[in-house]
C-alpha cells in the first residue's frame, strides 16, 4: 500500500492544528490557571516528626544465682528468647538472616539497620559468631538465624 498521497502538506499541516487544539482544550480543561484555594480551608503542611531509634545498649550477662536447682534469673539487657533485638551497625548494608547458623549457609533475606525482631530460638556458635533465630513480630515469613554482634536489646513494643 502506498501512503504517499496522504503524506501531503495540508494533511500534515492539518494533523498539527488538531493536535495544538487538543492540547489548548486540555490545557483549559484542567485549569491553565494558579491554583484556587477557598480561604475557609487554606493550605497546612503536613508535621513530620522523626523518632530516633534507641540507643545501642552493651551486652550483660545473666546474673548467676546460688542454688542450682533455682529457675535463672534472666538480665533484661541480654539477648535472650522471647526477647526484641533490633538490627544495629550494619549502615546502609542491612544484615543477612540466614537459614541457619554460619556463614556458608544461604542467606533468606536481608534485614535493614533499625529493624526490630522476636527472638525465637538460640544461641548457637558457628563460625566465630553467636547466632540467635529471630522472626519479624509483624511478617512470619521474615525469619532466620542473624549473628548476634549485630542485635541490640530493645524494650518489648
Amino acid at each position: 500500500m502506498d501512503l504517499r498521497p496522504y503524506l501531503n502538506r495540508f494533511v500534515i499541516y492539518g494533523a498539527l492544528i488538531i493536535a495544538a487544539a487538543l492540547i489548548l482544550i486540555t490545557l483549559i480543561l484542567i485549569g491553565w490557571t494558579t491554583p484556587r484555594f477557598s480561604p475557609e480551608v487554606g493550605f497546612a503542611p503536613a508535621d513530620l516528626t522523626m523518632i530516633p531509634a534507641p540507643p545501642h545498649t552493651p551486652a550483660a550477662t545473666a546474673i548467676p544465682t546460688t542454688d542450682p536447682l533455682a529457675t535463672p534469673v534472666i538480665d533484661q539487657n541480654t539477648v535472650h528468647i522471647d526477647g526484641y533485638v533490633q538490627i544495629t551497625g550494619t549502615g546502609t548494608d542491612g544484615l543477612r538472616i540466614r537459614s541457619a547458623p554460619g556463614l556458608n549457609t544461604d542467606t533468606v533475606f536481608r534485614g535493614e539497620d533499625a529493624e526490630v525482631f522476636l527472638v525465637k530460638d538460640g544461641p548457637q556458635s558457628a563460625d566465630g559468631y553467636s547466632w540467635w533465630y529471630v522472626v519479624a513480630p509483624y511478617d512470619d515469613t521474615r525469619a532466620g538465624w542473624a549473628a548476634a554482634e549485630f542485635l541490640a536489646v530493645v524494650p518489648a513494643p
